[in-house]
């Protein structure tokens, strides 16, 4: 049994069958042929037994494992690795039919390789998810041809595979050092002037071509006869909380990521950086109520209690309700701190509709709103216009973009910071307005 359900017929044997049965035919016109048409079925079969036996002589013909990642990063490639061992003495053709979850929606998934005689070959393709959350991957099924192609053996590996998929790691890898390097502008990242400095000393040392004149440190420069400068120490532990939105405005699509999954990419990314700069960072998600609380701490398990609840931030989209997020900030939340806010707002009544609770939370702490471009918008109007549906639906656009221009200036007018951003650009941006505000001690 095990035998017939492991045997499959190649194309090829069936191109073979037609062109007997097509001579078959042509044996009634010219019947000299009909004996000939008959060795020729002969040779078939007896072809088509032969490979069967090359395929079925060893019991162990070819080895194949599936190695996945502990984890997978969300909305990056992720590489899957096959390693194949041929035991066969001669070369084998295989294709390739990997079960992979159902999320990824690939149904012709298939991939074809030729291996040569008793050697070990290893066969790469790369997933990209979309969505947090549990990836089951199905068997893995390789089919054999000998160098004859007539039939192929089925061989079956790894059954039901299990692997999580996690915020964007692998973002988190790539950004790991980027405040701290000099190289930062091929990154996008601004360098901030600093216009003001802490007050908590740390030495005195030599003055250096670029130090602050207005630190020179004259009793010292008497003493040592060359100039001599005070240096002082960046303010350190300063609290810094990231408010996912996990409302229905964050539902939005774009390259097959939600608005809510680029947020928690970006809050993953920019946890690091704050843990490294010193600071305590923490987050919490908000819509009917606020929930997956992680309090700002500098701890060495930070990184990862981050990394599982940003993982485990589960939404229905509903309606997002301010006025619980501020009664919980000013419940929980006593020291002054940075929150980051990630939402949507499409227009200027629905930023009023919430203003009050924005700038109540602003009136205690420094609040950052962190809001999304609509780039199908941009290519609405940059699209040369040919017909008067065209145009209207240009000049629509352009009171959208308008509008969230005016938002901008609007947060600005009470105080409030905010970042008007690209998906794809949300990262950078939100770890360029970090850093400004590191430097320009504004916190």
């Amino acid at each position: 049994m095990k035998f017939i359900k492991s045997l499959y017929l190649n194309n090829f044997f069936f191109y073979l069958l037609t062109s007997i049965i097509g001579l078959f035919v042509c044996a009634f016109i010219f019947p000299n042929i009909y004996n000939a048409v008959w060795l020729l079925v002969l040779g078939l079969v007896t072809f088509l037994g032969i490979d069967i036996l090359l395929l079925y002589t060893a019991r162990t013909g070819i080895e194949a494992e599936r190695i996945i990642p502990e984890k997978l990063s969300n909305g990056d490639l992720n590489p899957i690795k096959i390693n194949l061992k041929n035991h066969y003495n001669f070369p084998i053709l295989i294709k390739i039919i990997d079960e992979i979850p159902f999320q990824f929606q690939v149904r012709d998934f298939k991939i074809l390789k030729t291996i040569k005689a008793s050697t070990q070959k290893e066969i790469g393709y790369d997933l990209r998810p979309t969505e947090r959350g549990e990836y089951v991957f199905g068997t893995l099924n390789i089919y054999v041809s000998s160098p004859l192609k007539l039939v192929s053996r089925r061989f079956i590996f790894d059954k039901d595979q299990m692997v999580p998929t996690y915020p964007s790691f692998i973002q988190l890898r790539k950004y790991d050092l980027i405040a701290f390097s000099n190289n930062l502008f091929q990154y996008g990242i601004k360098k901030i002037r600093r216009i003001g400095h802490t007050m908590e000393f740390e030495q005195i040392k030599e003055y250096v071509q670029g130090d602050d004149l207005r630190t020179l440190n004259w009793k010292a420069t008497a003493k040592k006869n060359s100039l001599m400068v005070n240096q002082f120490q960046d303010e350190k532990s300063q609290s810094v909380y990231m408010a996912i939105d996990k409302g229905r405005v964050m539902q939005m699509p774009f390259d097959g990521l939600s608005l809510l999954d680029y947020a928690i990419n970006s809050a993953l990314v920019l946890s690091n950086v704050i843990l490294k700069k010193q600071d305590k960072a923490g987050l919490f998600s908000f819509s009917k109520k606020v929930e997956n609380r992680v309090f700002a701490e500098r701890r060495a398990s930070q990184m990862q209690k981050i990394l599982e609840t940003l993982y485990n931030i589960k939404t229905d989209f509903f309606e997002s309700d301010y006025s619980r997020l501020y009664v919980d900030i000013k419940k929980n939340i006593n020291q002054r701190s940075l929150i980051i806010l990630y939402t949507n707002f499409e227009t200027m009544d629905g930023l009023n509709r919430q203003l009050p609770y924005l700038k109540a939370i602003a009136k205690s702490h420094l609040l950052v709103v962190v809001f999304f471009s609509n780039t199908e918008l941009n290519s609405i109007i940059n699209k040369k216009t040919n017909t008067i549906q065209e145009v209207y639906d240009k000049v629509i656009a352009e009171k959208f973009m308008f509008e969230k221009r005016l938002i901008v200036n609007e947060l600005k007018k009470y105080g409030i910071h905010s970042i008007l951003t690209q998906p794809e650009n949300l990262t950078l941006d939100a770890i360029n307005k970090y850093l400004e505000i590191k430097a320009r001690g504004i916190l």
